[in-house]
């Protein structure tokens, strides 16, 4: 259900809530960080509630006519995105049920507001994303052929940033099994870990991810570069391997001012099952950066 609320149209389903005039995904009231491309992916699949919004007219949705990017990579990151907001998965969906190879669908219930408060209204235009914003996405896609901004909590830039907040880097996962098939697994990885430690201690940590000396392989990777192009504290570090007796993942937290070491870990994933890949790995991180950042006094330059 929605309705007009001095002039926009605020979707409610469960603990959420959207609003069509910020194009803000709030949780029990708090803002939900989202990025301009799945908002207006969101917005879309809202305004047609339970019917079928197709791949096509999502593209058309979230990128110009003049914008050259992977299209199906980039759509399965902005549905990724948004059910990582929401909280949501796409094996037993609450929110965003896929319609194999057609599109998707928003299936949870919407809540009408208030009578009082509310006047019927036809769903509303998708949230417009100024030029700049598409002009960044088009970018970022030919600069590391798939670079979807990640989700950052606080500034790329020390400069801006309180005393005493550290900055963490999330540089893109490697693939290095030498199979194709797990690129897509591998390098989501890393926007998800972003997506996590954002929420982590947002007045203690900033985190970046969307830069693109980040989205460097790692024969090309410069952790000098990396300290001076994001103004990092730390970067954060991982690497899907093969295994005699099946995969392992190595994980890497480095203090980039002496790039030292603080933590390596190798998680196996013995008979080639990479079910619980994600959970495990993300776990593991954030575990190193509650003990490695957050849980030690601040040593950080003034």
């Amino acid at each position: 259900m929605c309705a007009t609320i001095r002039g926009s149209v605020t979707y409610r389903f469960g603990i959420y809530e959207f609003d069509s005039e910020s194009a803000e995904l709030r949780k029990s009231g708090r803002a939900v960080a989202l990025e301009p491309q799945p908002v207006r992916a969101l917005a879309l699949l809202l305004a047609r509630a339970d019917h079928l919004v197709t791949r096509e007219e999502l593209k058309d949705a979230i990128w110009d006519k003049d914008t050259h990017v992977d299209f199906d990579r980039g759509l399965a990151y902005c549905v990724s995105q948004i059910r990582t907001a929401l909280g949501d998965a796409g094996d037993s969906p609450r929110f965003i049920q896929t319609i194999p190879k057609r599109g998707y669908r928003f299936i949870a219930p919407l809540h009408a507001p208030a009578a009082a408060e509310t006047t019927p209204e036809a769903p509303p235009p998708v949230p417009s994303v100024d030029r700049r914003s598409r002009n960044i996405w088009a970018l970022a896609a030919v600069a590391a052929l798939f670079l979807c901004v990640g989700v950052v909590a606080g500034l790329a830039l020390r400069g801006g940033e309180p005393p005493g907040r550290a900055v963490i880097a999330v540089s893109i996962f490697d693939n290095e099994t030498g199979t194709a098939e797990y690129d897509r697994l591998v390098s989501g990885l890393s926007d998800l870990l972003v997506a996590r430690l954002t929420e982590l201690a947002p007045d203690r940590i900033a985190v970046v991810g969307n830069a693109a000396v980040l989205r460097q392989p790692r024969n090309i990777r410069n952790l000098k570069a990396v300290a001076a192009g994001v103004r990092a504290d730390y970067v954060l570090l991982g690497q899907l391997q093969r295994s005699d007796s099946g995969f392992r993942f190595i994980t890497h937290v480095i203090r980039l001012i002496d790039e030292t070491h603080l933590k390596a870990n190798r998680i196996s994933f013995p008979d080639a099952n990479l079910d619980d890949l994600e959970q495990k790995v993300l776990d593991e991180f954030e575990r190193a950066v509650q003990q490695h950042v957050l849980n030690q006094p601040s040593k950080l330059p003034t």
